[in-house]
């Protein structure tokens, strides 16, 4: 068999890499137009004080962008971190127990992945006005103490549908794991909890990372379900893009997304180096 590389195959791959990530080098480079239009490259920006990066400075003076990037980021930290502990647990029960409404758990796990967001973002609104009517409604509650959405909604929601993806990449790990590791730790002497934490954890911690992983990305740039379970002061990152792409748009909505590009890629490196280390 000869190890020449196919032509076809390098123009196939520098075409499918081209359209992957020509848009965002394209994107980058508007970063610096000196154009306010967001149409036409005009050359390097050069005005001071920042030079170059005069749209990225304009970024952090803007209150409303670095107030919907720490939005931004609270969700998504906050949703991942329960979601992997919620994920993690499902799966070890799924993989490991026999129970009654098992088949229905698994099946059910698939719903938030296949159905359209716009659907389960309705439906997340409408049982959330559903259920805070009647809690004010009950309570009675004063205008000032009603319940409403806002930060704590955005959070549940993307819980909500992370928790699928965490478990199903975590299950897939469990899939190789060796039981008998935990029977020699039980063997000489370590109970449930010692098992699980200088054993199991450790073992399965690449699959629980990658599903983390996965279940930051999708918070960071969630819109559907974000649009509908929002409120006052809780507007995130994608929804004030959204909102300037709307108006006039400006390097700066280039610049801001650089930004994120590089947020996003520094968490992806960081989690293949843990990974790596864990393996």
């Amino acid at each position: 068999m000869s190890s020449r590389r196919s032509p076809w195959l390098t123009l196939t791959a520098i075409l499918v890499y081209g359209f992957l990530y020509l848009p965002i080098v394209v994107l980058i480079v508007f970063a610096f137009n000196s154009s306010r239009q967001n149409v036409v490259f005009e050359g390097i920006v050069n005005r001071d004080p920042c030079g170059p990066f005069y749209w990225f400075c304009r970024v952090f003076q803007n209150r409303d962008a670095l107030d919907a990037t720490e939005n931004t980021l609270i969700i998504a930290l906050t949703s991942t971190l329960i979601a992997t502990v919620i994920g993690t647990m499902a799966a070890l029960a799924l993989q490991r127990h026999n129970f009654k409404l098992k088949l229905f758990s698994e099946t059910s796990l698939y719903i938030p992945i296949v159905i359209p967001e716009i659907v389960m973002g309705i439906g997340i609104l409408v049982l959330f006005n559903a259920l805070f009517k009647f809690l004010n409604t009950t309570f009675d509650l004063a205008p000032a103490q009603r319940l409403g959405l806002g930060l704590g909604t955005v959070i549940i929601s993307h819980v909500a549908f992370s928790v699928p993806f965490v478990a199903l990449t975590v299950r897939t790990r469990l899939h190789s794991f060796d039981r008998s590791v935990e029977e020699a730790a039980a063997d000489l002497g370590a109970n449930e909890w010692t098992t699980f934490r200088r054993v199991t954890f450790p073992l399965i911690l690449p699959g629980v990372l990658a599903g983390a992983m996965l279940a930051f990305t999708l918070s960071l740039d969630d819109f559907i379900i974000t649009f509908f379970t929002n409120g006052p002061g809780s507007t995130t990152l994608p929804i004030y893009v959204y909102g300037l792409l709307r108006r006039t748009v400006t390097p700066e909505v280039n610049a801001l997304s650089t930004m994120w590009i590089l947020v996003v890629l520094v968490a992806l490196l960081a989690s293949n180096r843990v990974q790596r280390r864990t393996q």
